[in-house]
């Protein structure tokens, strides 16, 4: 999960240089934000099922997706949002369909882990009898295995995060916008 948090930093960076403000982050207006930590929640709680309870840790799992995909649908006019959605859906096809997210093992070790590969409750080792395998944690970085969904994922955030950067001035409640001494050309 490190990697979102990269995301993160580099999405300000770019919105900042584009002429962003990182003033405007304090101001982003979203509906039913709450569904957020609700469903980062739930993912969290699969991560502490012991791996002998890998249906309960794979339904955890399901579950904290659905207030994610309620959130994306009610802020789906919000720039990046819906390609997020689609990232989040694309995993959730992928881990529904297999039991779990699958994980190619060359791509784990790529990533960093040496010796024999230990699965949690949520994943499981990619196969030939995978379901849709492109949509697999395949992608190796330093430390984690991507899949294409956490890919898209994290480019719909950091759309989303630029673009509220470079929002107009706001002088007032709600981005109502206006422009400085607008009021004394009456």
């Amino acid at each position: 999960m490190q990697w979102i948090l990269l995301v993160l930093v580099i999405s300000i960076i770019v919105g900042w240089l584009r002429g962003g403000k990182l003033r405007n982050l304090t101001e982003i207006r979203v509906k039913a934000w709450w569904l957020l930590p609700l469903g980062f929640f739930v993912l969290a709680a699969s991560s502490f099922v012991p791996t002998e309870y890998h249906e309960i840790a794979v339904a955890l799992v399901l579950i904290s997706y659905v207030p994610l995909l309620v959130f994306v649908w009610l802020n789906r006019d919000a720039s990046g949002i819906w390609i997020a959605g689609v990232g989040i859906l694309m995993n959730f096809t992928v881990i529904s369909l297999n039991g779990g997210m699958p994980v190619l093992e060359e791509a784990a070790r790529i990533a960093g882990n040496s010796g024999e590969l230990v699965f949690d409750g949520k994943h499981v080792l990619l196969t030939e009898e995978t379901t849709l395998p492109f949509l697999a944690d395949i992608i190796p970085l330093p430390g984690a295995v991507l899949s294409l969904g956490d890919v898209v994922l994290a480019i719909g955030v950091g759309v989303f995060l630029e673009d509220q950067m470079r929002q107009p001035l706001t002088l007032f409640a709600h981005r109502v916008t206006g422009v400085p001494g607008s009021a004394a050309d009456q």
